[in-house]
């Protein structure tokens, strides 16, 4: 992939409760292993949904929840920070140290409410605040179907702030065999939009196909 802009080095991660967590999951595995940095943040609602779809179970505690999620993506030490969701010291929590972008996958409806009227009620919803009035790249996998007039208006308010709005909804262009090859388009389409080199999925024309 060829993109003019600066790939995002620094990516800040939100989990939160919408169905889809297998999404989120794999982001996190990709971006580390294209060596960016992450800082994940993680919902309760985002935890029992996690436990409900997969097999992993996450502490509650965001230092062994970081432990834990190091060995299982074999992360250099320091590659991987896990914040808690009242943590206001973290630096996502401030401008002065706004990551390069932000993506929240998969995103709730609730949480495209909260942070397209600015609520900051948590440190997912600040952190995001933050990522949008420092001009960053704000992502949001929002995971609902149907949507309400209120949803698409929440998102509407969002893309006109300078958020990109990225429904999960997985194409079918390249012929999935499996539950993890639609995964990986998703998680393609993220990484192309944080300028980011992937393999999982080739570019529209390159062969079997790509993605819209």
């Amino acid at each position: 992939m060829t993109d003019a802009r600066a790939p995002a080095r620094n990516v800040a991660v939100a989990w939160t409760g919408a169905s889809g967590i297998q999404y989120g999951i794999r982001l996190v595995e990709c971006l580390l292993g294209a060596d960016c940095a992450v800082s994940l943040m993680v919902s309760k609602p985002a935890q029992l949904v996690t436990a409900m779809e997969t097999d992993l179970s996450l502490p509650a505690r965001p230092a062994d929840m970081q432990k834990m999620l190091q060995e299982r993506f074999a992360a250099r030490p320091g590659q991987l920070r896990v914040y808690g969701r009242d943590q206001w010291t973290a630096p996502l929590a401030s401008g002065s140290a706004a990551p390069d972008a932000m993506v929240i996958c998969p995103c709730t409806t609730a949480t495209v409410s909260a942070v397209a009227t600015g609520a900051s009620r948590s440190l997912i919803e600040r952190a995001a605040d933050v990522v949008l009035k420092e001009s960053r790249t704000l992502l949001l996998v929002v995971r609902e179907t149907p949507f309400s007039a209120i949803h698409l208006e929440n998102m509407l308010r969002l893309v006109r702030a300078g958020a990109i709005v990225m429904p999960a909804a997985p194409g079918f262009y390249h012929r999935p065999q499996q539950v993890s090859d639609l995964v990986d388009f998703m998680v393609a389409r993220i990484m192309d939009h944080l300028a980011l080199p992937q393999q999982l999925l080739r570019p529209w024309g390159d062969g079997d196909g790509g993605a819209d």
